[in-house]
C-alpha cells in the first residue's frame, strides 16, 4: 500500500517536471496565427522577477523501497513486521496447548494456523477500533457476565505492526470470553 502511494506521488511529479519546460515555450507553430497572450509580465517592475522554471526535483525513495519490494529489507519495514509468541495452557483441545511463534509479513513461525492468524491480525489492523482494542485487556471495574468459559489461559508477547504487545487472556467471564473469541485464530478456538 505504501509503495503504491509513493509511486502515485512520484509519477505526477515526473510528468509535471517534463511538462513545465514545454509549457514555457512560445506557441509559434503552424497552427499559431500570432502572439499568444501570457500571464508572465514582459515589461514593468515585475518583468525581472521571473521564476526559474526547470525540472522539479525527484523525491528520494522511501526506506521500504530499498529492499526487494516485499518488505524483507532492513530498516522501518522490518520493524513493522509482526512477531508474536503465543503461550496457551489448559484449553482441553489436543494440540492447542503450548508455545507458538507467529510471524507475519511473510508468514512464518510454528503457529499451527499461521496464515489465518496473520489474516485476522491484518483485518483488525485495518480499522482504528481494531488497532486500539485487539490486545487491550478488559478495564478494571467493567461489568461482565459471570459465565465461566473454562480454564484456558494465554499470554501473547512481541510486536504487532511495530507496536509492543504484552497481554494475557482467559475465559473467566463474559468479557474475557468475548476478548478470547476476537483473537481466534491467533488463540485456539475452544468453544
Amino acid at each position: 500500500m505504501l509503495r503504491r502511494l509513493a509511486l502515485t506521488a512520484v509519477v505526477p511529479l515526473a510528468v509535471l517536471a517534463t511538462a513545465v519546460p514545454a509549457s514555457t515555450a512560445t506557441a509559434s507553430g503552424a497552427a499559431s496565427s500570432g502572439p499568444v497572450p501570457s500571464a508572465v509580465p514582459t515589461s514593468g517592475p515585475f518583468a525581472a522577477a521571473r521564476p526559474a522554471l526547470g525540472p522539479l526535483p525527484v523525491p528520494l525513495p522511501l526506506p521500504g523501497f530499498l529492499d526487494d519490494g516485499e518488505g524483507n529489507g532492513s530498516g522501518e519495514a522490518d520493524e513493522a513486521r509482526t512477531r508474536l509468541t503465543v503461550s496457551v495452557e489448559n484449553t482441553g483441545v489436543p494440540g492447542a496447548d503450548g508455545t507458538f511463534e507467529l510471524e507475519c509479513g511473510p508468514t512464518g513461525g510454528t503457529h499451527p494456523e499461521g496464515q489465518a492468524a496473520c489474516d485476522r491480525l491484518a483485518e483488525a489492523g485495518a480499522t482504528r477500533a481494531g488497532r486500539q482494542e485487539l490486545f487491550r485487556e478488559t478495564p478494571e471495574g467493567t461489568m461482565c457476565t459471570m459465565i465461566h468459559g473454562g480454564d484456558a489461559t494465554a499470554r501473547i508477547v512481541g510486536t504487532w505492526e511495530g507496536r509492543a504487545v504484552d497481554t494475557t487472556a482467559s475465559r473467566r467471564d463474559g468479557c474475557e470470553i468475548a476478548r478470547w473469541n476476537s483473537l481466534v485464530p491467533v488463540l485456539p478456538d475452544v468453544r
